[in-house]
């Protein structure tokens, strides 16, 4: 579902459609990324395994109504929740509900949250009690395949370079990057051009200029990258049942570089915290 785009700053668009914002527009991404990172931070206590992830995603709910801001994920193609929450083998687009969370299970929560219009979107790795080694290593693995990925966000690179930093990375860790979602641009509508893939080759893609905003977010997998969409439509797990995780920040392009919008106000982006 595409959001309206009455109140759109005029800003200019490059030749690939890629929309150009300015200092305001900056700082009301910021205010949205500030809430959606308050959230998940306030997300850390309340996964432990007894937990259900529909008690997770009721008090997400609960807190952007809190907040006076407005979930972007429900009523987005029918869906129904104020987060997606995927475990272990489900790469993305894990759908709240009954499912109890056990010891040594991953997870990720995206929240996507609209403040004043502007999207804020950023999701983060859980685990439920006892963090398994392998589980470790490939929630370390994305978290500095995404910081890679964001430092190469800078203008004069392209987006090529963003994919290319990652993959080279992650496959060097002998795990693979989901190739099936991407990144997208970001402001007062859900998703809008450009595409930022997670691999890519160094160079190729469009070049990158200070005003752009986009969203990161690598998915890796422990086994092989291909994934399946279960019946439900939405629920993304990979094919060979391996773990997955996944690491998003919301940023813009400066004219040094890049700024991440959606950083954990308490330093909690990463599970080991």
């Amino acid at each position: 579902m595409e959001h309206s785009v009455k109140h759109e700053s005029r800003a200019r668009l490059t030749k690939d459609g890629i929309r150009i914002y300015n200092d305001a527009d900056f700082a009301g991404m910021r205010a949205a990324g500030k809430l959606a990172a308050e959230i998940l931070d306030a997300m850390a206590p309340l996964v432990f395994p007894g937990q259900t992830t529909g008690e997770i995603d009721r008090v997400i709910t609960e807190m952007v109504d809190d907040a006076g801001a407005k979930s972007a994920t429900i009523g987005y193609k029918g869906y129904k929740h104020a987060s997606c929450i995927s475990v272990n083998h489900v790469v993305c687009h894990g759908i709240p509900g009954d499912k109890v969370l056990k010891d040594g299970d991953i997870l990720n929560i995206d929240v996507t949250v609209i403040v004043d219009g502007w999207f804020g979107d950023t999701s983060r790795m859980y685990v439920a009690g006892k963090l398994p080694r392998k589980a470790e290593r490939l929630i370390q693995v994305t978290h500095d395949a995404l910081m890679l990925g964001i430092e190469a966000a800078k203008p004069g690179n392209t987006f090529g370079d963003i994919g290319h930093a990652i993959q080279g990375f992650v496959e060097s860790h002998r795990m693979s990057v989901v190739r099936d979602f991407c990144g997208h641009g970001l402001g007062r509508v859900f998703h809008a051009p450009p595409n930022v893939l997670h691999y890519g080759r160094p160079g190729t893609g469009a070049v990158l200029q200070p005003g752009m905003i986009f969203t990161i977010e690598p998915m890796v997998n422990l086994g092989r990258p291909e994934t399946k969409t279960l019946a439900d439509d939405w629920t993304a797990v990979t094919r060979d049942k391996s773990l997955s995780a996944q690491f998003e920040h919301s940023v813009g392009v400066t004219e040094s570089g890049v700024e991440i919008f959606t950083p954990s106000p308490t330093g909690k982006f990463h599970p080991t915290f």
